[in-house]
């Protein structure tokens, strides 16, 4: 091995000549080299599930990141944490909705029922929908495109591929309906005030003045929406997992949410003061993402040759980090197998070697809304419930996505009172 480098390395994926860089130090090149030395890449057969609209009209154009830097000037508007907080109860009540309707059952799969919950966020963050019917039809074509994206990319009648094409398809021209109607709405004088993405879009011009077309609107916030639920869906899955493996970081948990529930009236919703209290929670979050964390990593392009430790990087190369390079690296984790919480406590892991949401001017917009999903998930299911899972020896499964390769079915033990005791 020492005549191997330990920060970078030659590999083919995907047909393309790649660099892996490593460790934190790769981690931080590439994340404060955004549009410098690299950018955003994707697969080109992606092109085919998720055509690229161009905000003057609805057809295919091959530049990319212009639409991204509008796009992500507009998203911060709406996930930047002053504005999240308000949607805290939202994320509650919708919370405490399936539970009631989802929930209430001795066995659950975790998978699909987790699904209907970030799928039902998703759809009432972006596009402002709140009828359960829409929202079980826009599951029945998502669900098929997911396992399309890490398939072999052959278009033929039949396979995840094309059948990922096809729900793509129909998912684009829901959302454009979504979006005309919308558009009439405001037109007519008739928009409710919702605070959606999609009707923030509408509302906006860019920098020319323009507003963006209706096909551009449908392109981006479907992209949200389903960005905005796998990757919360595995993360919650994980944490269900942990919690039922370890009944002492559970017991902790546990004891933290009482304290809060015990301080709220009756079917009084939660608020951001409660979620800040959440700190040991947030911690078992963390550790989660850390050894689960929801995107195995990212892709990048040289656009400009440069040098990394010793080795020179052409422009046209692709690049790719993994989290897991660092976050299962014994010298920033010690035992990194193991399930703990504690090394998130004090100033926690060293800089760039804790990524589950990239970093940089690519760090995933949507990190604080995950946050208080994830935390509200946390204190109606565990103050709910304790679980047990069914398949004892379940195995992990890697897609495009972190999942269970039976869904994760578990036993549900409702508490005998109020608070869980």
């Amino acid at each position: 091995m020492k005549n191997y480098s330990t920060k970078v390395f030659r590999t083919s994926l995907l047909g393309q000549p790649m660099a892996m860089l490593c460790g934190p130090e790769g981690n931080k090149f590439l994340f404060s080299n955004e549009n410098k030395l690299v950018t955003l890449w994707y697969p080109a057969y992606l092109d085919k599930i998720f055509p690229k609209v161009d905000n003057a009209d609805s057809g295919v154009t091959s530049t990319t990141n212009k639409q991204i830097k509008e796009i992500r000037k507009q998203l911060p508007a709406v996930l930047k944490l002053e504005h999240m907080i308000n949607h805290v109860g939202m994320m509650d009540t919708v919370m405490k909705q399936q539970l009631h309707t989802e929930w209430n059952r001795e066995k659950i799969t975790v998978v699909p029922t987790l699904t209907k919950f970030t799928l039902t966020l998703s759809c009432r963050f972006f596009l402002g929908i709140e009828d359960p019917k829409m929202v079980e039809e826009i599951y029945v074509s998502i669900k098929e495109i997911d396992p399309g994206i890490m398939s072999i990319p052959i278009n033929f009648p039949g396979t995840y591929f094309n059948r990922a094409i096809k729900a793509s398809k129909v998912m684009r021209d829901m959302m454009k309906l979504f979006v005309r109607q919308a558009k009439n709405d405001l037109q007519e004088g008739c928009a409710s005030e919702s605070k959606s993405f999609m009707m923030h879009m509408l509302r906006t011009a860019d920098e020319n003045g323009q507003f963006f077309s209706d096909s551009y609107v449908a392109h981006h916030v479907y992209g949200l929406v389903e960005g905005g639920y796998g990757t919360l869906t595995s993360t919650l899955t994980f944490i269900m997992k942990y919690l039922s493996e370890f009944p002492h970081v559970y017991d902790e948990v546990l004891k933290e949410q009482i304290e809060i529930a015990k301080s709220k009236e009756s079917n009084e919703v939660l608020t951001w003061e409660d979620l800040r209290r959440m700190k040991y929670s947030w911690n078992v979050a963390r550790e989660s993402m850390r050894l689960m964390p929801m995107a195995i990593g990212g892709y990048r392009e040289v656009i400009t040759d440069f040098t990394y430790a010793g080795y020179k990087i052409p422009s046209s190369w692709k690049l790719y980090w993994m989290a897991k390079a660092t976050h299962e690296n014994p010298d920033y984790f010690p035992n990194p197998k193991k399930f703990d919480p504690s090394r998130f406590e004090g100033k926690g892991p060293p800089p760039f070697t804790y990524t589950p949401f990239g970093g940089g001017a690519r760090m995933c917009p949507g990190h604080e809304y995950a946050r208080i999903a994830i935390l509200v998930f946390m204190h109606n299911v565990v103050t709910k419930f304790r679980w047990e899972k069914l398949i004892p020896d379940e195995k992990v499964v890697h897609t495009a996505i972190p999942t269970m390769s039976h869904g994760l079915p578990v036993r549900l033990h409702p508490h005998k009172n109020q608070f869980g005791i």
